[in-house]
């Protein structure tokens, strides 16, 4: 029997990765976001996620039984981000619930369960590193933990399992998206190549000489099919990374290579991207005319008040795989050939030269 699945923020980096994995494996996929999917294979349905009735109609005659919810709406503040984004959880899922379909949902939400919001992000006190799933919540306003709550209010109502999937920053691909590191650093060092400008690290000295690790959406997409599909699985929150681990001070000579570039000595002081890239658009504009890309407007491929809140942080960020990994979650990604993967996919777009 063909298993039906319901992708929540279907063209983002998370949920475009799941919705091609879930094809490949013969599911059949209804992709929901704010304007109709164009992608082969799936069933398209547009919706404001913030407007209950708008979420009904749409979602009407959809009868999934797995959800995956892949979707945030940056807010000015923690307290409307808890707002307007408990809400999209609890549209979709009182949307569904008379129709008694869904057996398994997974919500995907991020280290924040461990660091905090952007609000206090890194700051006060924090878990030891590692970061493991039975640490508990912080004692502070988190929209991921009211995302949970609403899931897990849904799942006593109407009896599905679920799985929450705490990646790190998530490398993919997907143009308009609100966290997207390595196609930020891809346009940086671009435009660097293209002005001659130096190479240099954004971070903090932290970032550049402590270990890290990373999350390829494609390993996140294999985890949350793995978990929905996993009895054992039910009802338990994951971390996911790739699996390895690296200093920046390293990763940051791999991306210079593989631009041609060479990487800058770390600076006396931080020098954030958001700086560094303020008034980049004129320049950017010149290497879409020169290459013939596809996207002239670069707030549309970067993100650099996200970056520089990952690669910023005061602290170590490691994250333990174990539990999933004792599971029988085994998938591996190399993260420098994740990072190069996206490069590729930019430069086969011509979102990139």
């Amino acid at each position: 029997m063909t298993q039906t699945a319901l992708v929540v923020g279907a063209s983002g980096i998370v949920g475009s990765a799941i919705t091609d994995l879930l094809l490949e494996n013969g599911w059949q996929v209804a992709a929901l976001s704010r304007h109709p999917s164009q992608a082969k294979g799936v069933i398209p349905v547009a919706a404001d996620l913030q407007d209950p009735d708008s979420v009904k109609q749409a979602l009407a005659a959809i009868k999934p039984s797995h959800v995956f919810i892949t979707t945030w709406s940056r807010q000015a503040t923690e307290a409307e981000n808890i707002k307007v984004n408990a809400a999209m959880v609890r549209n979709v899922l009182d949307a569904l619930s008379p129709g008694k379909s869904v057996k398994h949902v997974a919500l995907v939400t991020g280290l924040k369960h461990y660091l905090g919001p952007f609000e206090a992000y890194g700051k006060g006190s924090l878990p030891q590193t590692p970061f493991r799933e039975e640490q508990g919540r912080l004692d502070i306003e988190n929209f991921y933990y009211a995302q949970e709550d609403e899931v897990f209010a849904a799942a006593r109502r109407d009896g599905f399992t679920w799985s929450v999937h705490r990646p790190h920053t998530v490398t993919g691909v997907a143009v308009g998206n609100a966290m997207n590191m390595a196609t930020t650093l891809a346009v940086y060092a671009s435009i660097c190549k293209a002005t001659g400008r130096p190479f240099v690290f954004p971070g903090s000295r932290m970032q550049w000489d402590s270990l890290t690790d990373m999350t390829d959406a494609r390993q996140l997409a294999k985890q949350q099919l793995w978990a929905a599909t996993t009895p054992a699985a039910s009802n338990q929150a994951f971390n996911i990374t790739n699996g390895d681990v690296f200093r920046w001070k390293w990763m940051w000579g791999q991306i210079a290579e593989y631009f041609g570039l060479h990487p800058a000595a770390y600076p006396p002081s931080p020098l954030p991207l958001e700086t560094q890239m303020a008034d980049d658009q004129a320049a950017w504009s010149d290497i879409v005319r020169e290459h013939g890309l596809k996207e002239a407007d670069i707030s549309r491929l970067i993100s650099p008040w996200h970056t520089d809140a990952d690669l910023g942080r005061p602290i170590e960020v490691v994250t333990d795989m174990s539990k999933s990994r004792e599971l029988g979650f085994k998938e591996f990604q190399a993260s420098d050939k994740a990072f190069f993967e996206v490069f590729d996919e930019l430069r086969a777009r011509k979102l990139i030269p």
